[in-house]
């Protein structure tokens, strides 16, 4: 009896269901309100100061394990995009990084301003030697 109310509270629990099961990829799609609510959230004042915060955090790590002269290029990646994520609202953009810290950023933003803004914020982070923009000003068209 006990061996059937396991197996019955997995079949009924979304969260026990493979992610890759297509009920829970198409059940779980966010509508547009959680999607807008999300992008909010992610451009809040409260996130920008935890991204920050997260970076302070690994930037100690990286000096108390060696410093900045040996940043490994997909932590450096992540660091700078959390940074222009924080700060570029609605921009569509990637972020990749070279080991002798060289950073370069591809997408789009809104507008000419996010765009000036994209060198500057990821120098911020320490590692990066040079940013290489391939970013366009492409304005959204579905507002």
């Amino acid at each position: 009896m006990s061996s059937q109310a396991p197996t019955v509270q997995t079949t009924e629990s979304p969260q026990s269901t493979p992610l890759s099961s297509p009920e829970v990829i198409s059940s779980q799609a966010p509508n547009v309100q959680t999607t807008e609510a999300s992008q909010k959230d992610a451009q809040s004042e409260v996130r920008r100061r935890q991204l920050d915060e997260d970076i302070r955090a690994r930037e100690q790590r990286n000096n108390t394990t060696g410093g900045d002269t040996q940043r490994d290029p997909k932590d450096l990646a992540s660091e700078v995009r959390s940074k222009l994520e924080a700060n570029i609202p609605n921009g569509q953009i990637t972020v990749n990084a070279a080991k002798d810290g060289t950073v370069t950023v591809g997408g789009t933003v809104n507008n000419q301003d996010q765009l000036a803004k994209i060198e500057p914020l990821s120098k911020e982070i320490k590692g990066v030697k040079a940013v290489i923009v391939k970013v366009y000003v492409d304005r959204p068209t579905n507002r």
